[in-house]
């Protein structure tokens, strides 16, 4: 198992995609790349928790692949347009601390 931070992600990905002339797709691209994917994850979780059933001539894909095709699209949309994803965690991570402070019940309330 790797601990690998979302910035060595970064560097990882960009080192790979840089080693060929067409670099990153367009931002319109990547967007719709990521579309794909997000379908292909919902086809996935609809045949592992909903009622469709694979077709038997259907490709063994599996939600943890799917899920890694959309964090690899989404590391590449950062790259082209040099967004830190570690940054942008962290404040996201603040914006729900702080606006979604009270909205939830926490674990260790005692509800009585």
């Amino acid at each position: 198992m790797s601990n690998k931070t979302l910035h060595e992600l970064q560097q990882e990905v960009d080192r790979y995609i840089s080693q060929y002339k067409e670099g990153y797709f367009s931002p319109l691209s990547m967007l719709a790349r990521m579309s794909e994917e997000v379908g292909e994850l919902a086809r996935e979780v609809n045949h592992r928790f909903g009622e469709k059933p694979k077709k038997q001539d259907e490709a063994d894909n599996s939600i943890e692949m799917e899920l890694g095709d959309i964090l690899f699209i989404v590391i590449c949309f950062a790259n082209s347009l040099g967004i830190d994803l570690t940054e942008s965690h962290d404040r996201v991570m603040e914006k729900f601390r702080t606006r979604d402070a009270t909205r939830w019940t926490p674990v260790d309330s005692d509800p009585q």
